[in-house]
């Protein structure tokens, strides 16, 4: 065996065998330096993909974004997957478990700006040898071309992506770091455009010009999974619409800046009022426009005035309203969020267009105060506006409530326009196992509720180009109808550096030659396919063969909406299959005030300070006690618990291992009858943590595992110990050490998953190779004892209480001696301490008489003398 020396403590307790060695002043500090290094070295968690699928364990790992930090709710969720990750390769399974790295998207961009102090300009030549400022100004931001700015994106996330994975190993992440992908990457890139020219291919990916939900601030569409609805202050406007006999209809709008873009007013077909106004025209005020009335369902009769002025487009009501009804598009707000500066031409007249020209080129802010100067002075405001909250959609990132402006995007079917499609999106997850098994309906309800389908272009720089190109005609306009696509043998391609087949870069922009497209697919476009990312689909079939359909995907409740249902809607494409068995939904993070962490909360819990402070370990059992789609209240005194038990892991196991030397663990026979009930005790920790186990319920497995762990601490070992350091004490003594041996043997794989750090350390002392790749204990190992009836750990425990709190009691030392001491209860109580006997004269320091007394009581108790002093 490979003696393996602690070079924090250079003195040493070697047993009897001499093959092992205890260091003489254990310590947790220092294990994660040692041991990560120690797995990298040895390649502990790499996937042996030589297995056949029956025998791989595969994970569909959540890629963090590296633009951004990570708190402690991160940290837990992370360590879930590692629980499992650990469990399944004890037990001999192949554990397949990547790590990706999601470095597009917003986040990234804004960090690269800020950090070098540059904007892209995608007007802008490449410049070879193009270096940022030295000292970057965010306010004064130097423009450069789009390849420079990408090529500082890609700088950056390296930078970022060192940072992270330093923190995984400190974590002590099991992840096979050779299995690792970006999702910016040259794979990322072919695998998300092979399955975008197939999606088009398929009819399943669409270019459309249609109202978009556009934010203003980051200049891009947002698609409705990244939505989030706040309250916004506003005031309801009362304005009167002019009827051709000179009667007026007036409506209640809290957006009287769109009255210039109202293509019809609409009431509910049953609502008396408007009944005689439906097929009628009134006339808009300040501009004079004519406006049909019209009738709708969704209109609220009870709502205000009843009747609502519809434009395109001030919310989705305005957007279903203009499909249903088939209305024109008269739209007023540019991607900038301004007033278009040209007049419109449905404002053409002189009226109209005096009055548009006090709006053109403002914010919306400002040109509603502009509006109800002018609804003022005409005397269309009836009264003074009404101060109200309301609930606005907003991008997640953004702090601007969202605009709808019309805009050519590209699309994927999702469900939310085609009720079929609908119905086989909610089918897949009858494919899963929820764990827990309510999230399933969070999917249902969100799948139930699409309105539109999957808006996957973004107008962005840093990102994964769609692999398409437009032709120009004579007059340089582009052909959108029969878009350029490569052949997937050129894949991955960038349109905006690479000319189409057929073409040359000199006619690009020209007419009758070419126009890239501009814009780049979402994040969660990429995202959603990191099963075939990871698992080599399209390049590597043997292990995709291996792998898919994976194993496990574990991901926080809040992204079911996005990463979890956007992964399904491209496996059900590409692969005609759910793309996992199993979903693990994480809870969130709370602080004590069950507030969700967050930066701009100010509540957020440095993974580092945490780690540093406590150790992995302690972190990881912080982790594991809280459950799956569970919320759970963060506090670091917690934290002193788990490091509390790896002390403890490494005291008790210097006392077996070098203390008595109990290190023959399976090769001498189990004899006493207490220490077969400890046996039979542990046999059945061993089913639960293992049944717990396998139904994905890492926090059961902990709590029965560490439950057993303090008993046999506090109870079995201060019981045992002075028949186990005896010197010659025969058959019982060597009984004693085989099940502290093997009962540590257990234990500390029982524990690897939880506390790799620790368990590692013991078992090098007196085991070859690593404990994470040893296999999960079973009953078996236990031997006959394992059948044993453990009713007797319960009854020594009761009795060893008695005894301690009697001495308590006396305010004397626990190692104070007992003249006298009775045991009376239940005649099974009785009889079962009575096995352990001399074990309690032992631990008990009992040199005088021990009565075992059956008595009608219902349970044990102790009473007992204190030896007299000198």
């Amino acid at each position: 065996m490979t003696e393996i020396i602690d070079s924090q403590a250079p003195d040493e307790t070697r047993t009897d065998s001499g093959a092992v060695v205890v260091p003489e002043k254990p310590a947790l500090e220092g294990l994660e330096d040692k041991w990560s290094a120690q797995w990298k070295a040895d390649g502990t968690y790499a996937f042996d993909r030589t297995q056949p699928r029956e025998n791989v364990f595969s994970i569909d790992t959540p890629p963090p974004t590296v633009s951004g930090s990570l708190h402690v709710g991160h940290v837990f969720s992370y360590s879930h997957t590692d629980l499992i990750a650990r469990f399944q390769r004890m037990r001999g399974k192949s554990v397949f478990y990547p790590m990706g790295w999601d470095d597009n998207g917003l986040p990234t961009e804004r960090r690269v700006q800020n950090y070098f102090g540059v904007r892209c300009d995608p007007s802008l030549p490449y410049e070879a040898d193009f270096t940022p400022p030295e000292r970057p100004d965010p306010k004064k931001q130097v423009p450069i071309s789009r390849p420079n700015f990408v090529e500082l994106c890609n700088r950056l996330v390296v930078e970022d992506e060192e940072v992270f994975e330093s923190l995984w190993r400190t974590l002590g992440l099991s992840v096979d770091w050779d299995q690792t992908y970006t999702t910016i990457g040259a794979k990322a890139q072919k695998v998300s455009q092979t399955a975008f020219l197939r999606n088009y291919a398929r009819g399943e990916a669409y270019l459309q010009d249609a109202p978009t939900l556009w934010d203003v601030t980051f200049q891009t569409a947002v698609a409705q999974a990244e939505l989030e609805a706040r309250d916004y202050a506003g005031a309801y406007h009362r304005v009167t619409f002019h009827r051709p006999d000179g009667e007026t209809v007036a409506i209640e709008t809290t957006r009287p800046e769109l009255i210039p873009s109202v293509v019809a007013l609409i009431a509910h077909p049953d609502d008396e009022r408007y009944q005689p106004l439906f097929g009628t025209t009134v006339a808009s005020p300040v501009f004079g426009v004519e406006i049909p009335v019209v009738a709708h369902p969704a209109a609220e009769m009870d709502k205000g005035a009843g009747i609502a002025m519809c434009c395109t487009f001030g919310d989705l009501t305005d957007v279903t309203w203009w499909r249903e009804l088939d209305l024109p598009v008269r739209t007023v707000i540019g991607r900038d969020g301004r007033f278009l500066r040209e007049t419109p031409e449905w404002l053409a007249a002189e009226r109209a267009a005096t009055a548009y020209a006090e709006l053109a080129g403002k914010s919306v802010f400002s040109a509603r105060e502009a509006m109800v100067a002018a609804l003022r002075e005409s005397g269309d405001l009836i009264g003074e506006p009404t101060p109200t909250q309301r609930m606005a959609n907003f991008y997640e990132k953004g702090d601007k409530p969202l605009e709808i402006v019309a805009t050519r995007q590209w699309y994927i079917r999702n469900g939310g326009r085609d009720a079929a499609l609908r119905a086989e999106m909610l089918d897949r997850a009858g494919e899963i196992q929820w764990l827990p098994a309510h999230m399933r309906h969070r999917y249902d309800n969100w799948v139930g509720g699409l309105n539109g389908d999957w808006l996957i272009s973004r107008q962005r720089f840093f990102g994964i180009p769609f692999p398409v190109w437009y032709p120009l005609d004579e007059d340089g306009e582009p052909d959108y109808a029969h878009p350029l696509m490569p052949a997937e043998a050129e894949l991955p391609v960038d349109p905006s550096t690479q000319a189409p087949h057929g073409y040359s870069e000199e006619q690009r922009g020209k007419p009758g030659g070419f126009l890239g497209d501009p814009d780049v697919m979402d994040t969660w476009a990429t995202s959603s396919l990191t099963p075939q990312i990871a698992g080599g689909w399209e390049t590597d079939d043997d292990l995709w063969q291996r792998v898919f359909p994976m194993d496990l995907a574990t991901h926080a409740h809040d992204i079911i909406r996005t990463w979890l249902f956007s992964r399904v809607v491209r496996a059900h494409f590409e692969n005609h299959a759910a793309p996992w068995t199993h979903a693990l939904i994480s809870g969130f993070i709370v602080d004590p005030d069950r507030k969700k962490m967050s930066k701009s909360k100010g509540n957020v819990v440095v993974p580092d300070e945490i780690l540093g402070k406590y150790g992995a370990d302690a972190v990881r059992w912080r982790a594991a006690i809280a459950r799956p789609g569970l919320d759970s209240p963060f506090d670091e005194s917690q934290m002193k618990v788990g490091r509390r038990l790896a002390m403890k892991v490494l005291n008790v196991s210097k006392f077996v291992l070098g203390g008595v030397g109990a290190t023959s663990a399976n090769s001498v026979e189990v004899t006493e009858p207490i220490d077969c009930a400890l046996l039979g005790r542990l046999a059945a920790v061993v089913t639960k943590a293992t049944d717990a186990f396998e139904a994905y319920d890492y926090t059961t497995a902990l709590e029965v595992t560490e439950k057993f762990f303090w008993e046999f601490c506090d109870d079995y070992v201060e019981l045992v110990k002075g028949r186990a350091y005896a010197e010659d004490g025969g058959a019982p003594t060597e009984s004693a050490r085989a099940t502290l041996s093997l009962a540590l043997k257990v234990q500390l794989r029982l524990l690897a998953p939880f506390l790799p750090y620790v368990t590692e350390e013991v078992w090098s002392w007196w085991q070859e190779g690593s404990i994470h790749r040893s296999e999960w204990p079973l009953v078996a190992e236990l031997g006959s004892a394992a059948a044993s009836d453990p009713a007797a750990v319960d009854a020594v425990a009761s009795a060893l209480i008695g005894i301690r709190s009697a001495k308590s009691q006396a305010k004397v030392s626990m190692r104070a001696e007992l003249s006298r001491v009775e045991i009376s209860g239940p005649e099974l109580l009785v009889r079962a301490a009575e096995l352990a006997e001399q074990d309690l004269r032992s631990s008990g320091k009992i040199t005088g008489e021990l009565l075992f007394t059956v008595t009608d009581a219902t349970e044990l108790s102790v009473a007992a003398e204190l030896a007299p002093t000198e």
